[in-house]
């Protein structure tokens, strides 16, 4: 069994849960890449995947590392084909895919589930959208990424296990090729599987709302604009957008901290 994950931190909490229930005793896979952001446009050719690189390069030009399949190690590319093979050699094996309700997994999911029609009957799902699970403090909740599951709980999640449907192998593909055919750089979750593409500058007012009008450390920032966000928008993207920020001169910056630039405070202010 191939559990497939886009969570780091989940698939972590997932093979201790594996630890606990043998039943879900398989082989872990992390799709390293955040498909709800950057182009998507011919990714199953290696010039539509040199194109991806590109845009993470100029994304993360002042990082490391990046999240996407220049990381290192291999690509999700060829950790799929690896996959593929082995379910070609293996008529037994299945393939499950958690995917939790953030426009990261569902993004993932088309990618994936657009390349194993092959394989129809020996792939499964868990949708975990609008799903009540119980903290460690013993309180429901409803999470939006796997990272947020307590171990125990995933054991109680396989329970939801079910085939990806003939009708979803006809159109979950399609909404893929819809997805990359209209050539924009960030994808948001509505609902359900319903993924929505916004312009580049989607959270630039957001962003200024969060920026005060003396230096501020760039980290607190966007931590604190992302743990108000519903979206849980790729952190990475958010940065980038920063940065053109800082280049138009809405926002000043020092080093590891910023400010919005003095002109800019009654704009956002009103």
């Amino acid at each position: 069994m191939f559990h497939i994950v886009f969570d780091s931190m989940g698939a972590g909490l997932l093979s201790a849960a594996m630890d606990m229930d043998e039943a879900l005793d398989g082989e872990t896979i992390l799709i390293k890449d955040d498909y709800s952001v950057g182009p998507l446009l011919d990714l199953f050719s290696e010039s539509g995947r040199t194109e991806r690189k590109k845009w993470w390069s100029l994304i993360r030009a002042e990082e490391k590392d990046s999240p996407a399949e220049e990381s290192d190690g291999d690509s999700d590319s060829e950790n799929l084909l690896k996959i593929v093979q082995r379910m070609e050699a293996e008529e037994f094996d299945q393939i499950w895919i958690w995917v939790a309700p953030n426009a990261r997994d569902v993004c993932g999911y088309y990618w994936l589930i657009a390349q194993l029609q092959a394989f129809a009957g020996r792939i499964f799902v868990l949708h975990l959208n609008n799903l009540p699970f119980i903290s460690d403090k013993g309180t429901v909740f409803y999470p939006v990424s796997l990272s947020e599951i307590p171990p125990r709980e995933f054991i109680k999640a396989k329970r939801l296990v079910r085939p990806v449907t003939t009708a979803e192998f006809e159109t979950d593909p399609d909404e893929w090729f819809r997805l990359a055919s209209e050539n924009k750089n960030l994808r948001l979750l509505e609902g359900g599987k319903k993924i929505i593409q916004q312009e580049d500058d989607y959270y630039d007012k957001s962003l200024l709302n969060f920026i005060q009008p003396v230096f501020q450390k760039i980290p607190r920032m966007m931590h604190q604009f992302l743990s108000k966000s519903n979206e849980k928008p790729n952190e990475f993207f958010l940065l980038w957008r920063l940065k053109q920020l800082v280049t138009s001169g809405a926002v000043e910056q020092q080093g590891e901290t910023v400010r919005l630039f003095a002109k800019m405070t009654d704009q956002v202010n009103g």
